[in-house]
């Protein structure tokens, strides 16, 4: 089947696999924009755990996809398809690339593989629910999800707990398990066709680089970030606390853990996360997807990305000069001011 030309360029593979370092790379290449592929930079005050490109970086490249909402509002993969279709499409109205960098797999099938359109639920029974579910222990989320929706409880057990609490949400406020709603013919736009490469890494060296990245994380003031989150309203519960390195930074604020045993806790958990990515890149990624050493030289990578893009039908044009907008900072699918990076006592107003 000829798809005509890819919409995108999708860098994906697995935490710690390089994929920033790759993408600002290309972008001394290639004229590009980039959209962040990453459930969790979508949160304003979580610069540090989720390990956000800094202003200086933003300010060389237009970034979309950060900052998008606060740690206590939920940002689904369908809203992310919604909002990604419409950063491609002002990205390539000025004749740039749009350059998809991240490890949300489901993020990436929201735009290849489009989404049914989400039930409505009643709200209020929605946040009892997930305030509920948010004390839930991951193995008995685990059994819940087998018998509420066998049909994707694989799926969605290696997705960890937001995943399965999602599962569990549907199926009890809708009446019908995800699988059900998955089947029904998709409303959240037409797929879209992009060139997909995904950093590959051994495992031993993927470990390595989780236990340098958390400890520059706290060396970087991870803790003083929870801190302040924290003070400033947000709760363990909500939805983007969730992200690893914040619930245990948490217990620790509590007195629940040492900091070495929070540190020791956010590795561990970090890498169950790259291992539970690694299964789903071996198996939901288009066999067409362009696998990449991400041990290779730099250089080299840039090449073999960009010559994944080439043979895909896709168009390389050098850069033109400076981002767009405020220090590259992203804009809204509608086109307006999205919010500058937060201050942390704002992100739960």
């Amino acid at each position: 089947m000829n798809h005509g030309p890819p919409r995108f360029l999708a860098l994906t593979g697995p935490t710690a696999s390089g994929k920033t370092e790759l993408s600002l790379a290309l972008a001394e290449r290639v004229d590009l924009e980039i959209v962040s592929m990453d459930s969790r930079q979508v949160y304003s005050g979580m610069d540090i755990g989720t390990d956000k490109v800094d202003d200086a970086a933003r300010g060389r490249v237009p970034h979309h996809g950060l900052d998008v909402v606060r740690p206590t509002e939920r940002y689904s993969a369908g809203r992310f398809g919604r909002d990604a279709r419409g950063w491609i499409s002002l990205i390539e109205g000025r004749g740039r690339l749009p350059l998809l960098v991240g490890g949300t797999g489901f993020f990436l099938r929201a735009l290849t593989d489009p989404m049914f359109a989400e039930p409505a639920v009643d709200q209020a029974r929605l946040g009892a629910l997930r305030a509920y579910l948010s004390a839930v222990s991951p193995d008995r989320l685990a059994r819940w999800v087998r018998r509420l929706d066998p049909e994707r409880a694989g799926l969605a057990i290696e997705g960890g707990p937001q995943r399965m609490g999602r599962a569990i949400e549907v199926a009890l406020l809708s009446g019908r398990p995800l699988s059900w709603w998955h089947r029904r013919p998709p409303a959240e736009g037409e797929a879209l066709h992009g060139a997909v490469v995904v950093l590959d890494i051994e495992r031993a060296e993927m470990d390595r680089r989780i236990e340098r990245r958390v400890t520059r994380m706290v060396e970087r003031g991870l803790i003083g970030e929870v801190r302040d989150l924290l003070a400033a309203g947000c709760q363990p519960g909500d939805p983007g606390m969730s992200a690893t390195g914040y619930p245990e930074v948490a217990r620790h604020l509590r007195g629940e853990a040492t900091l070495e045993e929070a540190m020791e806790e956010i590795r561990r958990n970090t890498r169950r996360y790259a291992r539970r990515q690694l299964t789903w890149f071996r198996h939901q990624l288009p066999g067409s997807a362009v696998r990449i050493d991400a041990l290779a030289p730099l250089e080299r990578r840039v090449e073999m990305a960009v010559e994944a893009l080439r043979a895909a039908g896709g168009r390389v044009r050098a850069p033109r000069g400076a981002g767009i907008g405020q220090g590259g900072r992203s804009t809204p699918p509608n086109d307006a001011r999205a919010p500058t990076r937060s201050t942390t006592r704002e992100v739960a107003r």
